[in-house]
C-alpha cells in the first residue's frame, strides 16, 4: 500500500509542495528515505522510530520506503519529520489516507513524540492556501501561520495530538494569529544636538528610499542618527509586511507576534562574511540584505568591511534581489532596502583636525576612503560630511523637530509617490524610477536644468550620478509639496554629491 502526505520544500521565500509517499512492501526489514534528502531529513528515521515507540506503535517487519517527490528538488530541514511519520501511519492504516491528503504538514519530532517548532511556517501556510489544503504545524508555529487567514491552521503539540485529530478522536481547534508587539523604543531626533544637515539627509533618505553615506570623525553622531532612522520610516503596507515576514520566518527571527509591521533595521558587524551578508551557507539561508528587505541596512565603519562583501552589494542595490547560486539550484531572495553607511574620514578619524591628525594626513584619508570603490560610492544618492559636535552644544536642552514631526512629512511624501506610481507596479518610491518614468516625473524647470548641466560638467558626473540627483531632487520637491522640480531642489540634491575633503 502507498500512502501520501504533503509538506513543503523552500525555494527562496516560496514554498513548493512536496508529496511524501510511503510504501510498505515485503522484503528485508528496513526504513529508507529517498528523493534528495539532506542529513537532517535522513535522520528523521530515528526520530520517527523513537516517537512511534513513545506512542506504543511498532513498525512492521517489512520494508518501508519513503519518497519525497519531486525527487529532483533538494529536501532540507527537520520539518519533514511530521509528514514522514504521518505517511508511515497512513500506510499502516492507522490513520485514514484520504483525510491526511487534505493537509500540508510540517514539524520536527522529539524522541518522546512532541512537536518542536520549525522555521518557514508562514510561507508553508501560503503554499497550503494556494493548493486549497489546511496546515498542521507545531503549536509554537500556529500563531505565525494563522496570519494567512485563507487556510485553516491546526497547531498540534505532539504527534499523538495530530493522529487524534486525523482519526477524529480529538479534533484540533483552529489556531489564532499571534498578538502583535510594538517595535522596540527608538530615540527621538530632537535629542540629537546639532547635525541639522544630517537630520535633513535622513528625512530625504526615508522619504524616497535614497541610499545615504555619512562621513565624519568619531563621536560626530553618525551611528546615533542611523539608529533613529527607523522612526522616520512609514509602517509597512500589508504586502510589504507579508514579504518581510516570510523572509524572517525562513530565518527563524520572526517576533512572537508572527508578523513584521515596521521597517526592519539590520546592522551587521564589519566582520560579516559574504554568505552572512548576501545569503547562502547551509540551506541557502537569506542574508542581511534580504532580512533588511523593505527596511534599512546600516553598515557602520563601511571601509572596514571586506572588499569582496562590499562589491557584492552593487548588484542587489540596483536590482532589489539577490541570487544565491548553488550547484543544483539558483535561489532568489528579494532585497529592496535603504542602504545607510557610516565611515570615518581616515583610519585615525581626525583628518580634519590638524592638532590630532596623524603624520600621514591627508594621504591617509584618500587611502582609507579609497577602500570604497567608485562604482559602489556612485550608488549612494546622498553623501555628506558630518563635522565634529561642539562640546558646548552637548549642554543644550533637547530642541528641534521631533521624530514624529519629521515622520509626518515623510509619510506625506510617500503618499504622493504612491499615487504617482499607481500605474507602475514595479516602482514604489522615487529612488526606483528610471528611464522615461524618471524623465516624466523629475523634469526640472529651465533654471534647474541649466544648474544641473553645469554641475554635471564641473563634478564630472556619471550617467548614474546624474539620474540619482534627479531622483533626490524629486523627493526634495515632494517634501516641499512642489509639483515641479525647481533650481533650489536641485541645488540641495547636488550638495549631497560633492566630493569628500579626503578626495573620495
Amino acid at each position: 500500500m502507498v500512502a501520501v502526505a504533503y509538506s513543503v520544500a523552500f525555494d527562496g521565500i516560496e514554498a513548493r509542495l512536496v508529496e511524501v509517499q510511503c510504501a510498505v512492501s515485503a522484503g528485508l526489514p528496513g526504513f529508507a528515505i529517498v528523493g534528495l534528502p539532506d542529513k537532517s531529513v535522513s535522520e528523521a528515521r530515528e526520530r520517527v522510530r523513537a516517537a512511534f515507540g513513545a506512542m506504543a506503535v511498532a513498525l512492521p517487519t517489512k520494508r518501508l520506503t519513503v519518497n519525497l517527490s519531486p525527487a529532483d528538488i533538494p529536501k532540507e530541514g527537520s520539518h519533514f519529520d511530521l509528514p514522514i511519520a504521518l505517511a508511515v501511519l497512513a500506510a499502516l492504516e492507522v490513520i485514514p489516507g484520504d483525510e491526511l491528503a487534505r493537509y500540508v504538514c510540517m514539524g520536527e519530532l522529539a524522541l518522546d513524540g512532541r512537536l518542536l517548532p520549525v522555521t518557514g511556517a508562514l510561507p508553508a501556510a501560503m503554499a497550503a492556501a494556494e493548493d486549497d489544503r489546511a496546515l498542521i504545524c507545531p503549536r509554537d508555529c500556529g500563531p505565525e501561520a494563522a496570519w494567512i487567514d485563507r487556510v485553516p491552521v491546526l497547531a498540534a503539540s505532539s504527534l499523538r495530538h495530530a493522529v487524534d485529530h486525523l482519526t477524529d478522536r480529538a479534533p484540533l481547534a483552529r489556531a489564532l494569529p499571534g498578538q502583535l508587539q510594538d517595535p522596540p523604543p527608538i530615540g527621538c531626533m530632537s535629542e540629537v544636538r546639532g547635525q541639522e544637515r544630517g537630520k535633513r539627509a535622513l528625512e530625504i533618505a526615508a522619504a524616497g528610499r535614497h541610499h545615504l553615506l555619512m562621513v565624519g570623525p568619531p563621536g560626530a553622531g553618525k551611528s546615533m542618527l542611523a539608529a533613529r532612522l527607523p522612526g522616520l520610516m512609514p509602517p509597512l503596507n500589508p504586502a510589504e509586511a507579508l514579504e518581510s515576514s516570510m523572509i524572517h520566518s525562513l530565518n527563524g527571527s520572526l517576533p512572537p507576534g508572527g508578523l513584521i509591521r515596521h521597517a526592519p533595521f539590520c546592522d551587521p558587524h564589519h566582520n560579516a562574511s559574504l554568505p552572512a551578508m548576501v545569503g547562502g551557507g547551509r540551506r541557502a539561508q537569506p542574508g542581511q540584505v534580504s532580512l533588511a528587505h523593505n527596511g534599512i541596512l546600516f553598515l557602520d565603519e563601511l571601509p572596514e568591511f571586506p572588499r569582496q562583501v562590499l562589491e557584492t552589494l552593487r548588484q542587489p542595490v540596483e536590482t532589489g534581489e539577490v541570487v544565491v547560486a548553488r550547484a543544483n539550484a539558483h535561489i532568489r531572495y528579494p532585497c529592496r532596502f535603504l542602504l545607510v553607511a557610516a565611515a570615518n574620514p581616515c583610519r585615525c578619524g581626525h583628518l580634519g583636525d590638524p592638532a590630532s591628525a596623524c603624520t600621514r594626513a591627508p594621504g591617509c584619508g584618500t587611502d582609507y576612503l579609497g577602500r570604497i570603490s567608485g562604482p559602489l560610492l556612485d550608488r549612494f544618492d546622498l553623501r555628506l560630511e558630518l563635522p565634529a559636535v561642539n562640546l558646548s552644544d552637548l549642554d543644550l536642552p533637547a530642541s528641534g523637530e521631533t521624530t514624529a514631526q519629521i515622520a509626518e512629512r515623510v509619510a506625506r511624501a510617500r503618499d504622493i509617490q504612491s499615487r504617482r506610481f499607481a500605474d507602475h507596479p514595479r516602482i514604489r518610491v522615487n529612488a526606483e524610477a528610471s528611464g522615461a518614468v524618471l524623465d516624466q516625473i523629475a523634469s526640472p524647470d529651465a533654471e534647474g536644468r541649466d544648474l544641473l548641466i553645469k554641475a554635471a560638467e564641473k563634478l564630472r558626473l556619471s550617467a548614474r550620478g546624474y539620474h540619482r540627483i534627479l531622483r533626490s531632487a524629486r523627493t526634495i520637491a515632494d517634501l516641499d509639496g512642489a509639483e515641479t522640480v525647481r533650481a533650489p531642489h536641485l541645488a540641495e540634491a547636488i550638495s549631497y554629491r560633492l566630493p569628500f575633503v579626503a578626495g573620495g
